[in-house]
């Protein structure tokens, strides 16, 4: 039950970030691999808390019926009551904070507010009188957060410096993120717009979330290589670009299929992402 609450098929999106970072500091120089496990630690925790919220919150809001098309939310289920959901996200941010105490000692100044952002966003993403995914900046705001705040937070905690190579990779990790979250809003079109949802799906339809996606996973292959070229980044970088042999299955589905058809799709961006950071953890390896 709180497995399928915690939605596993999206935390590649916190770890990734936090291990391209890492695998960026290494390449730099020695780490401190405490630091390291603990951020990646409290970037599972804000994943899993936002994931929980918005179980508890589109439940409230009407956004998830019986008739939801997409993969089983434990509130509308039944399985989990409200305020026991809510409890859970509670204990899960405290959790989170605990650890942000330890890395803002660390970091200073910078880690506090991204700690503090992103704790609020993970309750603003769906909570709120203003909430984040239903304004239509839910893409904007996974391509920034977990993209370059991600990668150059982790980075930075390791090195205690930034470089042009954090921006540049972060960005690419940060759109294969946001490919998933297209592919939710894809699928979820129809409902959304019944409940005053009005993601970038429901505003500008199908078509344009259909090249969303692909616009996504080509910045995100270009990206890497461009950042190789430059002498930007770690010279095989390169690598992560292989991703785009793996991406038949998930863009085929992208352009065709509708609805819960589309729920495959999440998995294999998923995977894309996955492929996406151990790739480029390889080229930083074997990079001088």
């Amino acid at each position: 039950m709180w497995w399928t609450a915690i939605r596993p098929k999206t935390l590649p999106a916190a770890v990734v970030p936090v291990v391209v970072g890492g695998a960026l500091a290494a390449h730099n120089g020695p780490v401190d691999w405490r630091v390291f496990i603990c951020t990646l630690f409290t970037a599972l925790l804000i994943q899993i808390a936002t994931n929980f919220a918005n179980d508890v919150v589109d439940f409230e809001k009407g956004a998830d019926t019986h008739d939801r098309v997409g993969p089983q939310r434990v509130t509308q289920a039944g399985l989990v009551t409200p305020s026991r959901m809510k409890l859970a996200t509670g204990i899960v941010l405290s959790l989170a904070l605990l650890n942000g105490f330890y890395l803002a000692f660390i970091g200073g100044w910078p880690i506090v507010v991204i700690g503090l952002l992103s704790l609020a966003f993970a309750i603003g993403y769906t909570a709120g009188p203003y909430p984040i995914a239903y304004l239509g900046l839910g893409e904007l705001f996974v391509l920034i957060f977990f993209g370059p705040v991600a990668v150059g937070g982790t980075f930075y905690l390791l090195t205690m410096t930034l470089t042009p190579a954090v921006a540049t990779t972060g960005l690419a990790v940060g759109c294969l993120s946001a490919a998933i979250l297209v592919v939710n809003n894809l699928r979820d079109l129809s409902g959304d717009a019944l409940v005053g949802k009005r993601t970038l799906a429901v505003r500008f339809g199908e078509r344009f979330s259909r090249l969303e996606y692909s616009f996504f996973l080509t910045l995100a292959a270009t990206l890497p290589c461009a950042e190789a070229l430059s002498g930007l980044g770690p010279r095989h970088g390169w690598f992560a670009a292989g991703f785009l042999l793996a991406a038949k299955p998930a863009a085929t589905l992208v352009a065709t299929a509708h609805g819960a058809a589309l729920n495959p799709a999440l998995g294999y961006t998923a995977r894309l992402l996955v492929i996406f950071g151990l790739l480029y953890l390889a080229g930083v390896i074997v990079s001088p």
